[in-house]
């Protein structure tokens, strides 16, 4: 089984969301479909910028929080280097 940490833009790529799944095309269609009450949902963050594979649930999480931890210009430049004009890598 594979993991992903991703990361969530609104339209205007002013609110950021990072999480981790093991399945990111659903998790993906919740974000944007507003299937789960939360952050996501409230702030409109329903476009997919940034995700990366991992082997382990632990792996992944790790990530996920070293992410989390980052200033928000580090998080802007990775998602820069792997997608410059920030596009919606898995739209609906």
């Amino acid at each position: 089984m594979h993991y992903y940490v991703y990361m969530m833009a609104s339209n205007n790529n002013r609110v950021l969301y990072i999480g981790v799944t093991n399945n990111i095309s659903r998790r993906v269609y919740e974000h944007k479909t507003g299937a789960i009450e939360g952050f996501t949902k409230k702030y409109n963050v329903h476009k997919l910028v940034y995700a990366e594979k991992h082997e382990s649930i632990d792996t992944a999480i790790m990530r996920e929080k070293q992410l989390k931890g980052w200033l928000r210009s580090k998080k802007e430049e990775l998602i820069a280097i792997n997608n410059p004009d920030w596009q919606d890598l898995m739209p609906l």
